[in-house]
């Protein structure tokens, strides 16, 4: 069995581009997101992605396959709203766990039809784990700064279940991703640690946090170095950013973890920034060049998009991801 620990020593990995945005391609309406599972759900259900897995697997599958004809080395799983937490929007907390399990099914299953095709490159699934839709770090009330709207317990309590289903699914990998709120990432961490425990198993984490804007800091105030600090503590296979800021934007950030970190490091930026439209306009060539000039300065042990990105982005990275060495580092 191929193991990610070595193939990262032995060429920059390639992970899938943004899922939500090949979905759109799909115009699925509100029974594609009930068929066999919510047919009497009495809420609406359409936007909610993350239920594809299991009522349009086929879509997912398909997704995961043209990311890995792309040349993608890993494709995360269609779960990154995956917590009873997320999935209260909907009144779905109880299928958090199938949502989780099926999810990485699908996704490994596709996984190992491409490794047995090509056992020279083999394919690996990483377990989304978003941040949720609340932060423990600050107040939705402006007016009460004290007031938290969820507590590090319940996060914990949902990000085990979500890596528990994860695991059992499938999962070679976690990755919690998008952080916007340390506080949020560190009880997932803790919750990964205790399944770990729990199923005597133990799994690769990447972790990849977000910088909400120029001022180079996540959306709870951490620096880039700052968040670095306060991961290194976990046994990581790399640490990056994704999301939120375009590839251009992102090189100062990435260039300080390259720097400080002893782990790999990770990039999966947006095709820049959304238009007017909320519409990602950097062309897969534009994207590339910017990619490119990570690569030239060492910076990434992995690489892939976030939103906006498509196979067709994510076949100029592994193209051009191909021509150089990843970055060396302890780990």
């Amino acid at each position: 069995m191929a193991n990610i620990l070595e193939e990262i020593k032995k060429r920059i990995l390639v992970l899938d581009g943004a899922m939500g945005t090949m979905i759109q391609q799909y115009k699925l309406e509100e029974e594609d997101f009930r068929d066999g599972w919510f047919d009497n759900h009495d809420s609406p259900l359409k936007g909610n992605n993350d239920l594809l897995s299991l009522t349009r697997p086929e879509i997912i599958k398909a997704i995961h396959a043209k990311y890995f004809d792309a040349g993608a080395d890993i494709v995360e799983t269609n779960t990154f709203s995956g917590t009873w937490i997320a999935q209260a929007d909907y009144s779905l907390e109880k299928y958090a766990y199938d949502i989780n399990y099926y999810g990485a099914k699908i996704a490994k299953e596709v996984a190992e039809e491409y490794t047995k095709m090509n056992p020279d490159k083999p394919r690996f699934v990483a377990g989304s784990i978003g941040p949720t839709n609340r932060t423990a770090s600050i107040s939705p009330d402006v007016n009460n700064p004290a007031f938290r709207n969820i507590s590090y317990d319940e996060l914990v309590d949902a990000y085990t279940e979500q890596t528990r289903g994860l695991i059992k699914g499938g999962a070679d990998l976690l990755l919690v991703e998008t952080i916007f709120d340390t506080l949020n990432a560190k009880a997932a961490l803790f919750a990964i640690q205790t399944v770990f425990e729990e199923l005597d198993v133990v799994l690769p984490i990447m972790v990849s946090g977000t910088i909400t804007d120029a001022s180079g800091r996540t959306l709870t105030g951490q620096t880039t170095e700052a968040f670095h600090i306060s991961m290194a503590h976990a046994p990581l296979l790399s640490i990056g950013l994704n999301c939120a800021l375009g590839a251009k934007d992102m090189k100062p950030y990435l260039t300080t973890l390259a720097k400080e970190s002893k782990f790999g490091v990770s990039a999966h930026p947006n095709a820049g920034l959304p238009n007017e439209f909320g519409e990602y306009d950097e062309t897969p060539e534009m994207m590339g060049e910017q990619i490119r000039d990570f690569l030239e300065n060492s910076l990434l042990n992995i690489v892939g998009g976030c939103c906006g990105t498509s196979p067709a982005h994510i076949k100029v990275i592994a193209d051009i991801a191909a021509e150089y060495k990843p970055r060396g580092y302890e780990g």
